[in-house]
């Protein structure tokens, strides 16, 4: 099954009919998040290279032709029309590891109507759960104020996909490490584990299990120290560490219970063992709010490993996104639905210092010191430039965060900066909004 048929099947009974009453005229629609989730002061733009990937190997192929057919229950030759189909068409986009805010287009595509139509399913699918990840992965960030964290995410994603999404995207916003081996290697992510209580058990003893895992990896290790009774687990680690002198590097993890008091015990355990440079890991369900206030209380851990929630983003799971037509053979559409009213006309978001955001037309001038945030990445269905890279998405996160009102950057209760809509965008949606409720009052 290619990616072609990843898709919702309306998008291919619209996109047949616009071949067959010929409307191929360029078309341009908007993906944005109407309003953040709650608990959100900011999104991070997230899961565009993958979608130019996408949009770089799209190609409808007989055998997608066939699946259609099927799917519909019509001869395959009712289908012919959308054979050969390909993207040759323009993508403007906020870049990865921006951060953005309710209403502002992170990607607008403007192809020929049945191209743009028909790949709208898959990108949503990227771009809304990869900026919902790097979001909450972000905040993580932010909660433990400098202190490493890694990814533990993939046994618990919603797939191995998922996953090595997940560990591409904590990767963007500053963790130091994933779990996940082929994610590592596919992205350069160092990779991070121990071992899991199952190994412990195994043996007849902690100690037998940790002299065995010693002597199996001789570098610096790292002991799980809570399969049993975790205060003696760590003056068992203290004692095997000590006569093993394994060297810098060496920790223990903690991963259930009050990992705070835990913790306290287990650096002044060590300490006493004249092991002040062994690290202290915890794991275990956290999430940007565990690790807030563990950080808060003074907590002596040296790293951080966040899984399950981070990667399946569980307080906020997916984004009130949409992908609307703005603009279709030059002719500026709005839809008027209560509740979801978009603006017409293609846009860019214009960025001022603290996030002070401007959303206007996209053929309008900058207000002063400000900078667009959509660039051109895509034109004739081809990158415009060389695939992003981490370090270039991260070092974009990390100065857009450094920019963003402190208000917005709160663990708990953030208050999102909004942004205002400009002067000619607003002139252009009262024009457009009285066009179509005059054509409604004439019946047409």
């Amino acid at each position: 099954m290619s990616q072609v048929t990843s898709t919702d099947l309306y998008e291919v009974t619209m996109a047949l009919s616009y071949l067959r009453e010929d409307m191929r005229a360029p078309a341009t629609f908007s993906l944005f998040v109407r309003d953040l989730p709650p608990g959100r002061g900011f999104l991070v733009a997230a899961g565009l290279e993958p979608a130019l990937d996408y949009l770089s190997h799209f190609l409808v192929g007989r055998s997608d032709v066939r699946e259609f057919a099927e799917a519909l229950r019509r001869p395959v030759e009712d289908l012919e029309p959308l054979h050969g189909l390909s993207f040759d068409g323009q993508v403007r986009a906020v870049p990865e590891g921006r951060l953005v805010l309710a209403g502002e287009p992170l990607l607008e595509v403007t192809a020929p109507l049945p191209q743009a139509q028909l790949v709208e399913t898959y990108l949503l699918s990227l771009v809304c759960h990869q900026t919902a990840v790097a979001s909450k992965a972000a905040r993580c960030a932010l909660a433990a104020a400098g202190r490493p964290l890694v990814d533990f995410s993939l046994r618990r994603n919603h797939g191995p996909e998922a996953g090595m999404q997940a560990a591409r995207l904590c990767a963007l916003v500053g963790f130091a490490g994933t779990s996940n081996v082929a994610a590592a290697t596919r992205y350069g992510i160092p990779a991070s584990g121990t071992m899991a209580h199952s190994y412990v058990e195994t043996f007849a003893s902690e100690e037998d299990a940790f002299r065995a895992f010693a002597r199996t990896h001789p570098g610096p290790v790292t002991f799980l120290v809570d399969t049993y009774d975790t205060d003696r687990g760590v003056a068992t680690a203290a004692r095997v560490l000590s006569d093993l002198r394994l060297g810098p590097g060496c920790g223990i993890r903690l991963d259930s219970g009050d990992l705070g008091a835990l913790a306290r015990r287990a650096r002044t355990a060590l300490d006493a063992a004249g092991l002040s440079d062994v690290q202290i890991i915890a794991s275990g369900g956290l999430d940007e709010y565990a690790v807030a206030t563990l950080v808060r209380d003074g907590a002596p851990i040296d790293v951080f490993a966040v899984g399950t929630k981070v990667g399946t983003a569980a307080d906020a799971p997916y984004l009130d996104a949409a992908y609307k037509l703005v603009e279709y053979d030059a002719r500026p559409v709005m839809k008027l639905s209560s509740a979801k009213v978009t603006a017409p006309g293609p846009k860019q978001v214009f960025r001022g210092p603290g996030l002070r955001d401007v959303i206007g037309l996209a053929n309008e001038d900058p207000p002063e010191g400000t900078e667009p945030l959509l660039r051109t990445v895509m034109g004739g269905g081809l990158r415009t430039e060389p695939p992003d890279t981490l370090a270039a998405a991260r070092a974009r996160f990390e100065a857009d965060l450094a920019a963003l009102p402190e208000v917005a950057r709160r663990i708990e209760g953030p208050v999102p900066p909004v942004p205002v809509v400009s002067t000619r965008l607003s002139a252009l949606t009262t024009v457009v909004r009285h066009r179509i409720e005059a054509r409604a009052r004439a019946g047409r």
